[in-house]
């Protein structure tokens, strides 16, 4: 916003700036040389009556005068009068009888043709320095044009203060340019500092920490944004509490009869005398039952970790010993609807870990269950552990069709099961996540080469 800002405004004032400068400079230079040409026309006019009484006289009388005149000139300091022949001769010069070459600026020639007092302004080609030079024709009795009385003046010290001028106008430019600046940046960061927080906030709530507040500095328009905010906050913190307490409720109202189901479909399946059909439809009532119970947990842990209730009962353990058994017992399970769970065993030397067993045995099992309800039509999933540096990783990889990437950042999500057909309450990656995170480790999900999922998790040996 502050460098948006910065363009947007200082560039505008910047540019009505310049063209400001641009103006004053050119008025000034405008009036400067104006009022130096209206100087030099009116000198000439005046000389050139003033000459009339002689262009009476012979013209070596006359060109006499000239000399007489010139030489006598006072301002010759400043300002050079000359008397040129219609052949473009300096005849005579206040600078003296070689004054230098004879000039060659347009306004003699224009001068004798319309006989009129012309102007040049410019460059001298002889000299290569910028004059204004003004000339005024010398008309003989008869008529005839005999020369033009010319004065010339350098425009040095004029130009010298056109430049005074603009640099003057750029120096303000620059002033009120520091001023917009300061006190732009200074108003911005009465905006953006709040702005500031209130996006960080408001980063947090969208991550999850619902009900917290952003102060409230001023009743203005932002004041106004900070009591939405922090409206929807507590409104989202309510609804979020309402909704973990009705599923905390829920899960433990379910346990007793899915305990139940599970007991009496255990007991039942142990009698000698079953039909064999009723035997397998108890058979799936037993692993349906199971099937909910793993979910209720599910929805268990959800809610401990949405209170903060959530612990772990740390020991020393065989990490890989816990990860071999988890993949031994799974690999039964999953052969027996044809998919294969290939163990790639390695010799790396993994000491034993702090970290809660039952909780780390459950990540292994909820992430080969998703490998097995998402990849499975692949028929083979993958499983590794290994030391890497001063971390323990286990890699978990299946073969089936991947995830979206746009998905991807949200499969970690409580809730989320984006395109995927699979059955799952969306809530197990979830659990799974925040245990590796209680236990200072990172859980990744990411496409594998050659297709399929792959699910690394790094937990540090040292905690």
């Amino acid at each position: 916003m502050r460098r948006r800002w910065l363009i947007n405004t200082v560039s505008v004032v910047c540019a009505l700036g310049l063209v400001c400068v641009l103006a004053v400079t050119g008025v000034f230079a405008e009036y400067y040389y104006s009022a130096m040409e209206s100087d030099l026309s009116y000198r000439a006019r005046t000389t050139t009556e003033f000459f009339a009484d002689y262009l009476n006289q012979s013209y070596n009388a006359y060109y006499q005068s000239c000399i007489n005149y010139a030489q006598s000139f006072d301002e010759k300091d400043r300002i050079e009068l000359q008397f040129i022949n219609a052949q473009g001769r300096i005849v005579a010069s206040s600078y003296g009888p070689w004054a230098g070459q004879s000039p060659t600026t347009s306004d003699i020639s224009r001068s004798m043709k319309t006989q009129k007092i012309t102007t040049f302004v410019g460059t001298n080609p002889q000299t290569g320095e910028r004059i204004m030079a003004v000339s005024s024709p010398m008309r003989y009795s008869n008529g005839e044009v005999i020369g033009v009385l010319r004065y010339v003046t350098s425009t040095a010290v004029m130009d010298r203060q056109v430049l005074q001028v603009g640099l003057i106008a750029v120096s303000v430019l620059l002033v009120i340019l520091a001023i917009v600046v300061i006190s732009g940046n200074y108003y911005m960061r009465y905006i953006l500092v709040p702005l500031t927080q209130v996006v960080e906030k408001a980063k947090k709530i969208t991550s999850g920490s619902y009900g917290i507040q952003i102060e409230k500095r001023h009743d203005d328009e932002m004041g106004q944004l900070v009591d939405a905010i922090n409206e929807m906050s507590l409104k989202i913190s309510q609804n979020e509490k309402m909704q973990t307490d009705f599923i905390s409720s829920l899960s433990h109202e379910l346990r007793t009869p899915l305990t139940a189901i599970t007991g009496w479909s255990e007991t039942i399946l142990g009698g000698e005398t079953l039909d064999e059909g009723v035997a397998r439809g108890v058979k799936i009532i037993h692993k349906e039952a199971g099937r909910l119970t793993e979910m209720v947990l599910d929805l268990l842990d959800f809610t401990r970790i949405q209170d903060g209730r959530m612990t772990l009962n740390v020991d020393v353990v065989d990490i890989r010993g816990e990860f071999e058994d988890t993949v031994f017992m799974y690999g039964n399970r999953l052969s027996q609807d044809g998919v294969k769970l290939h163990y790639m065993e390695n010799d790396d030397d993994i000491p034993e870990i702090s970290c809660d067993p039952k909780r780390m045995r459950q990540v292994f099992l909820n992430i080969l269950d998703n490998a097995a309800k998402h990849g499975g039509k692949g028929g083979k999933i993958d499983a590794a552990i290994a030391l890497e540096g001063e971390h323990v990783v286990v890699r978990i990889r299946d073969y089936g069709p991947g995830i979206p990437e746009d998905e991807i950042p949200l499969v970690k999500k409580k809730f989320y099961k984006g395109s995927s057909k699979a059955r799952g309450s969306g809530i197990g990656l979830a659990v799974c996540d925040e245990i590796v995170q209680m236990h200072g480790g990172e859980l990744i999900l990411e496409n594998a080469q050659g297709g399929g999922t792959l699910v690394t998790i790094r937990i540090p040996v040292s905690q």
